[in-house]
């Protein structure tokens, strides 16, 4: 076995032989280091059994809940999800299409592409990867989309919905981060949780579910002054800036717990989240890695709005 310099405490020779004396203080935090990952893999095994086993049923009666995904251009944040989707889909036994456009796709196109999907009874969900190019008129193009077919809640009806705490269909993502907090039994009520990050895709509807779940939200941007005064005062932080390595150590305690939303490519080609998490590891009390982290619960999350959307088409 190959051991990293810091875990060997003394090297011998001894008849012809090299004998090893590891660090078993270190490997021993090593391990608790490890324990302190909330993996969305995890979470997300037993839930895709159970969606697979709706989706058996739904086919037994003729229906296969089908969803398609509008790609404009390739963003690596787009195409990283759009390759987890994928799998998870065809784990659980959703058809999915990936509808891919140039970067330069005119509005029109693409409009009467969306339209086009929205006519189609076999497609129940359809996912448009935000943000658009400038050039596109995202208010007109949120307007466009069924709301029934709406399946990350980017309509303006379905933002109303949330708002109101109605029933419909929510971000898949900030849905995912609450999936994941119940699942680890990580409780909410009365908490003090710091959302970083205030886009309609995360920080925004995130608040809103989390203030469902009886927390006190405070949330935090760019522009927030002594953030790091504020994010250390927390129970939960919950980052979703989109900014690689964001989150340090500067930022939190020993007794934080840091969901990272983020999904970043770094100067390697390598995703990574918006919190250092190796480095982040020894000084919190639990952290979701990227990735293996909330990305794999939130193609859980959207596999599970498509049956929904399926559901209530029959």
């Amino acid at each position: 076995a190959i051991l990293a310099k810091d875990m060997v405490k003394s090297i011998t020779h001894r008849d012809d032989s090299i004998h090893v004396i590891v660090r078993k203080e270190r490997i021993g935090k090593e391990m608790a280091y490890e324990e302190k990952l909330l993996l969305g893999t995890v979470a997300a095994k037993q839930r895709t059994q159970d969606l697979a086993q709706q989706v058996e049923q739904l086919q037994k009666r003729g229906k296969i809940p089908t969803l398609t995904i509008m790609r404009v251009g390739e963003r690596a944040d787009d195409i990283a999800y759009e390759q987890s989707a994928l799998k998870r889909m065809a784990k659980i036994g959703v058809a999915c299409e990936v509808q891919g456009f140039p970067n330069n796709v005119e509005e029109e196109d693409f409009l009467t592409a969306l339209r086009n999907n929205n006519e189609n009874s076999c497609i129940h969900g359809i996912l448009i990867f935000l943000p658009l190019p400038n050039h596109l008129d995202s208010k007109r193009i949120k307007n466009s989309i069924h709301p029934k077919k709406d399946i990350d809640c980017i309509s303006p009806i379905n933002a109303a919905r949330l708002m109101n705490a109605e029933k419909g269909f929510v971000p898949c993502t900030p849905k995912a981060v609450i999936e994941m907090l119940k699942y680890y039994n990580i409780e909410m009520q009365g908490k003090n949780i710091v959302v970083i990050g205030r886009s309609m895709v995360v920080g925004k509807p995130l608040s809103l579910l989390l203030l469902n779940e009886n927390a006190t939200v405070t949330v935090t941007h760019s522009k927030t002054r002594n953030l790091s005064e504020i994010t250390r005062q927390a129970d939960i932080i919950i980052c979703a800036l989109g900014k690689a390595r964001f989150l340090t150590g500067e930022y939190v305690t020993e007794n934080s717990i840091v969901i990272d939303v983020g999904i970043n490519v770094d100067e390697n080609g390598a995703l990574c989240g918006d919190a250092d998490t190796q480095k982040l590891l020894p000084l919190v009390k639990a952290i979701t890695p990227v990735p293996r982290g909330v990305g794999s619960m939130t193609t859980v999350m959207l596999a599970q709005q498509v049956i929904q959307a399926c559901m209530e088409d029959e």
